[in-house]
């Protein structure tokens, strides 16, 4: 888009939507840039139902767990924290009165939360989080899998959606299941999923497929759209 154009789809909707992904290993069947391919298409398709300015995507987000996997490139939580503030602070001054944060990375989550609640007492600006919402029940209708311990990475559901967003990038032959034993200090202490899954994958990959993928997105596109439809009120 050029500058007029942005300034015109402000004009008509002061809605932005920001995608947060990350740069990090995704077992051997899929790329390291799942959680950016996945949070864009899903905010390109939100856009498209809401008329809300489609941002560029973070590309990186914190991936401790995954520091010493080639590729990873890890950011510190607090300079998350600070680049959705950035970017908030940047959009709100050419007239954006929400912005919604469409995450496709677990471990962001925090940064989301923490920037938003600053950001509540510095702009007058909306802030609206979204991280899979209602996952729990979508997998169930749409999954065969069980998640590990209500986690996703490398999975059923992330390798679905991928089928159905980026296939080429999708090797199904090198797709596979593992389901790691949960260490008990596992969330008491610095053991982390880096240290837990050979593959690092957890969950089933296996029964992924471009149908299942089809169908989770639709499922978690209408249902952020309904919620950024009922939170943002324009006049």
């Amino acid at each position: 888009m050029t500058r007029d154009e942005v300034k015109v789809a402000v004009e008509e909707y002061p809605v932005a939507i920001l995608p947060l992904g990350a740069t990090e290993q995704h077992g051997h069947h899929l790329p390291l840039g799942v959680d950016i391919f996945l949070a864009e298409g899903i905010s390109r398709r939100i856009c498209e139902k809401t008329g809300g300015l489609l941002l560029p995507a973070m590309p990186f987000g914190y991936s401790w767990v995954w520091r010493d996997i080639p590729g990873t490139v890890s950011l510190q939580q607090h300079h998350v924290e600070a680049f959705i503030k950035d970017a908030a602070h940047s959009v709100q001054r050419y007239g954006v009165k929400t912005l919604i944060l469409v995450n496709g990375h677990d471990a962001n989550n925090a940064s989301m939360k923490y920037a938003a609640r600053e950001l509540e007492d510095e702009l007058d600006i909306k802030v609206i989080y979204l991280f899979y919402p209602d996952i729990q029940s979508i997998m169930e209708e749409h999954c065969d899998s069980e998640m590990w311990h209500g986690m996703i990475h490398a999975c059923e559901l992330e390798t679905s959606l991928m089928l159905a967003l980026k296939p080429e990038l999708v090797d199904m032959s090198k797709a596979t299941k593992e389901y790691p034993e949960k260490p008990d200090l596992y969330g008491f202490s610095t053991i982390s999923l880096g240290d837990l899954s050979k593959s690092g994958v957890y969950g089933d990959a296996t029964v992924a497929s471009v149908e299942k993928g089809e169908k989770l997105l639709k499922s978690f596109v209408d249902k952020m759209v309904l919620l950024i439809k009922s939170s943002v009120k324009i006049e």
